[in-house]
């Protein structure tokens, strides 16, 4: 792959004596999307965390444009606005709007302006589907709304890459899809992704390429239809039997 956006080499990470990613290598393009399957407890949460430096790494490289952001002592705030992170709860300020929610980062960490904020904010809300709920409360949105809320929260950092940690876990059934086409619409922009999911319909539809990690490693990878259709990892199979019944 030629310079890819985001590269790790040999990542390893352990919480107390427990290894939790052993000796990660994959390389993710610009543009395209990589989804992470896999059992809980698998690693693909450590493995995203250690993408943008919330999880310092044990041992290897994590290179952003070439440049290893996993160094000692380096500067990963303005990597965090880089790679922007949306996790499974939606942690939004329950005393701010959902619209004041989003200004927040932009506003004080990026030291943008009312006047040129407020209208990117704005088209931001229209571009998913929620302008007519950007001054609700978020106790007054549903879940999937709280979703899309988050990840607006996390655009509006004009990130070149997202991470999205299982964002759909804690939705009901129904609230689902909405989130997910928050995700088409991102990736037929352009955005680079890794997405750690058990939405197994919506990584055949439209990943990339599909990375199986088990205890801590990528025991394979390959296209959607070559994971999905004819797997060659035991453990893959098993996996997929398990979850696709």
């Amino acid at each position: 792959m030629p310079d890819p956006r985001l590269e790790l080499r040999g990542v390893t990470k352990s919480f107390d004596d427990v290894q939790v990613l052993r000796g990660i290598d994959m390389a993710i393009g610009q543009g395209e999307m990589v989804c992470l399957i896999g059992a809980s407890g698998s690693g693909k949460s450590t493995l995203l965390r250690c993408m943008n430096g919330l999880e310092p790494v044990d041992d290897g490289q994590v290179l952003l444009d070439g440049v290893d952001i996993a160094e000692p002592g380096f500067d990963l705030a303005p990597i965090r606005q880089r790679i922007g992170i949306v996790f499974q709860s939606f942690n939004l300020f329950p005393h701010m709007t959902a619209f004041d929610n989003v200004c927040l980062a932009p506003r004080r960490v990026l030291g943008e302006t009312d006047g040129a904020l407020h209208p990117r904010v704005e088209a931001l809300f229209e571009r998913f589907g929620l302008a007519s709920h950007m001054r609700k409360y978020p106790d007054q949105l549903s879940g999937g709304q709280q979703q899309r809320v988050a990840v607006i929260r996390a655009l509006a950092m004009a990130p070149q890459t997202m991470l999205f940690d299982e964002i759909t876990s804690a939705l009901d059934p129904e609230l689902v899809g909405e989130v997910l086409d928050v995700l088409r619409a991102l990736r037929d922009e352009g955005m680079t992704m890794v997405l750690a999911t058990h939405e197994m319909g919506f990584a055949r539809e439209l990943a990339d390429r599909v990375c199986f990690m088990d205890q801590g490693v990528i025991a394979e990878e390959g296209p959607p239809e070559a994971i999905f259709s004819n797997p060659k990892a035991d453990r893959t199979r098993q996996f997929l039997a398990s979850i696709l019944r």
